[in-house]
């Protein structure tokens, strides 16, 4: 059964990184955040095992999925597959920046076409009847990768992004997740295009203000509970992304956005891992495609290094955790963990 969304903050898509292990990983911290999967592409869903590709676990509602893709034709084939997975919402990607997202003309390269983006939205929502977002930067450089025909290639000013809003959203978009930055599309790696472009909170702030009944949700450098209050005096919501995976027990700290208090231990969400772990070697499935999801587990605290070293080995294990369990329950006692 699907769970109730309380959109008020999300764990950012992230390729390579929020698979499904790591959500599971997320809820066992924290039930409430809205999770994305990873960016997939619409190919990969028309071509490929489906199952490895989108199956999740009940747990893991409320999610969405997340794709990329170039045309129409394409994107309504594999909303339409991904049907039969129920997920509680589909994201279109128009934001990243990487070359070869944009070599196949996709992510952030389709701000440049706000028309296509509202066809492929359309064929879409004519897939599903679950909610359809677009998640997208304020504006992109498109020099050395957009068509040389075009008149301009920079795509900076916020009526840039206004223009890309007033179109898209007559296909019935009624949710959008802006990254504050523009994006580079070449000359930057997608790291550098998360750090390099200037954040212009101040231009998301102006669109929900001007747009007040759309859903405005702001992402990028944002890492602490302080920036997300500051955000939600003017937005609806907020995405966070590399913090969460970093620092996961951040994730303690969203409690009150949802009207409760989480209190959870290290050992506790360790012995949650122990089930999860054991549950996966039955099937299995090899404990470090979970495992290399948590070394942020103890984050700038002491003992992170060690804990990093002994789930990274490749023989790490359920009974490498029920070990490291012990440890630390010792290890407290002397005031060496918090």
């Amino acid at each position: 059964m699907k769970k109730d969304i309380k959109d008020i903050i999300s764990v950012a898509p992230m390729v390579d990184k929020t698979d499904r292990h790591f959500r599971n990983f997320v809820r066992m911290i924290n039930k409430d955040v809205l999770l994305y999967t990873e960016m997939i592409t619409a190919q990969a869903i028309i071509n490929g095992d489906l199952d490895y590709i989108l199956d999740f676990d009940e747990v893991e509602h409320p999610i969405v999925l997340q794709l990329a893709a170039t045309n129409k034709e394409e994107a309504y084939k594999a909303v339409k597959i991904a049907e039969k997975y129920n997920y509680d919402e589909i994201n279109l990607n128009v934001g990243c920046p990487s070359d070869k997202v944009s070599g196949n003309m996709m992510g952030a390269y389709l701000m440049a076409f706000p028309e296509g983006v509202a066809e492929i939205v359309s064929e879409m929502k004519k897939a599903t009847d679950k909610p359809v977002s677009i998640k997208h930067r304020i504006g992109i450089d498109g020099k050395n990768v957009l068509p040389s025909s075009f008149e301009r290639t920079l795509f900076d000013k916020y009526e840039d992004m206004l223009n890309f809003i007033n179109i898209t959203e007559k296909a019935g978009v009624k949710k959008y997740i802006v990254h504050g930055r523009i994006a580079i599309l070449a000359g930057l790696d997608p790291k550098q295009n998360r750090e390099i472009p200037p954040l212009r909170y101040e231009e998301v702030y102006k669109l929900k203000k001007e747009k007040p009944y759309l859903h405005i949700e702001i992402n990028g450098g944002i890492k602490t509970v302080e920036q997300i209050d500051e955000h939600l005096k003017y937005l609806d919501s907020v995405m966070l992304g590399r913090e969460i995976y970093d620092n996961p027990m951040i994730l303690e700290k969203f409690g009150k956005y949802y009207g409760k208090t989480i209190n959870i231990t290290r050992e506790e969400i360790i012995e949650k891992m122990i089930l999860y772990v054991e549950n996966i070697e039955k099937k299995g499935i090899r404990p470090h495609r979970f495992l290399m999801h948590t070394h942020g587990l103890f984050h700038s605290i002491n003992g992170s290094k060690y804990w990093k070293r002994e789930i990274n080995t490749p023989k790490a294990d359920s009974e490498t955790l029920k070990r490291l369990l012990k440890e630390i329950g010792r290890k407290k006692k002397n005031e060496n963990y918090q």
